[in-house]
């Protein structure tokens, strides 16, 4: 709570983020049963992005806003979303793949100005524990986090819920959570996910400071010494510990597998969708050209990393990539002109 700037009474502990997404927008429908209309972006965590899409073939006219080039969101796409028939808005805080931040606080604003009660959720898995959150001061009315994100164990989410917000759970049974999450409670993990927001607020200004000078130094000698790599969502404001870059002419999981041979640890995507050869749904809503969304990875540093470990990947990428590509008709091509 202290790190969301919050009270405890407006905490409700799940399971993990993808039941913490599940619950706000379908206790945000049961509430408005009359109201068939819901807002989401096309770059959303699957976790919302899955649900939204099966509750339009329930019925739900559902709008996924676009982005641009660089994942930014069109606000007035928003603002011309939403009417009197919207019964949620779920626009992330930050992209689990690219790093871009949202405008949370305008987007709220909107909401509020033209859905007539319209609630506001935001999956804030990314952002919680790496950029500063007040939800005193806020506008979203419930907020979504996931343990793991910010180094507590696998299996323990929170669902946060703004005091006066009408809710409706979807798990019912027992009366934990003050009803509005049955079932029992991970007592180990809720403790320890207590502790690691209290280091992730002690430490944030300061790790963020030398976590986003090794992104950025990784991401400016990767660009240097390899022809032909791009960026997705460089342009945007970005979280300060995720790099998404790609390369052309290769294929992001014959990287993965070179890198991972050599002990370092990247994805291809979200990482509830890493192993899918399909290219990732968030460069394909950027415009990402195809050869660069097949050949994207994600890079995402955290306290934990140090500069050596950034040494190794800039001293093992460039041959990494040399190697696919000349096993490439394409990549050959490329590098003999």
């Amino acid at each position: 709570a202290a790190l969301l700037g919050a009270s405890p009474d407006e905490i409700v502990f799940t399971a993990c983020g993808t039941e913490s997404d599940n619950a706000a927008i379908r206790s945000a429908i049961e509430v408005y049963p009359e109201r068939r209309h819901i807002i989401t972006t096309r770059v959303e965590h699957p976790a919302v992005l899955t649900l939204c899409r099966n509750l339009s073939k329930r019925g739900y006219r559902v709008t996924e806003l676009n982005v641009d080039g660089e994942g930014r969101l069109d606000l007035d796409e928003l603002r011309s979303a939403v009417d009197e028939d919207t019964a949620v808005v779920s626009v992330m805080w930050a992209n689990n793949e690219t790093g871009v931040v949202f405008p949370i606080e305008e987007v709220g604003r909107i909401v509020k100005e033209k859905g007539k009660g319209a609630f506001f959720h935001t999956d804030a898995v990314q952002a919680v524990g790496k950029i500063p959150i007040n939800m005193a001061a806020s506008t979203v009315d419930m907020l979504s986090i996931s343990g793991h994100k910010l180094h507590a164990p696998k299996g323990i989410g929170v669902l946060y819920v703004r005091k006066g917000v009408p809710f409706r759970p979807f798990m019912v049974g027992g009366h934990q959570e003050h009803n509005r999450r049955a079932g029992t409670e991970n007592t180990a993990a809720i403790i320890a996910l207590g502790k690691a927001c209290e280091v992730a607020g002690q430490w944030m200004e300061d790790e963020n400071t030398r976590v986003k000078a090794m992104r950025d130094r990784l991401q400016a000698t990767l660009l240097e010494l390899i022809p032909r790599a791009r960026i997705n969502g460089g342009e945007a404001e970005r979280l300060p510990n995720t790099l998404s870059i790609a390369f052309e002419f290769v294929e992001g999981e014959a990287i993965l597998m070179l890198l991972s041979e050599k002990g370092i640890c990247a994805s291809s995507g979200s990482a509830c969708t890493s192993g899918s050869l399909e290219p990732s749904h968030v460069l394909r809503a950027m415009g990402v050209p195809f050869t660069c969304a097949h050949g994207s990875i994600r890079f995402s540093l955290s306290r934990f990393n140090t500069d050596e470990e950034i040494d190794t990947i800039i001293r093992e990428m460039p041959p990494v990539i040399r190697r696919l590509r000349e096993m490439s008709p394409f990549g050959r091509e490329f590098l003999n002109s």
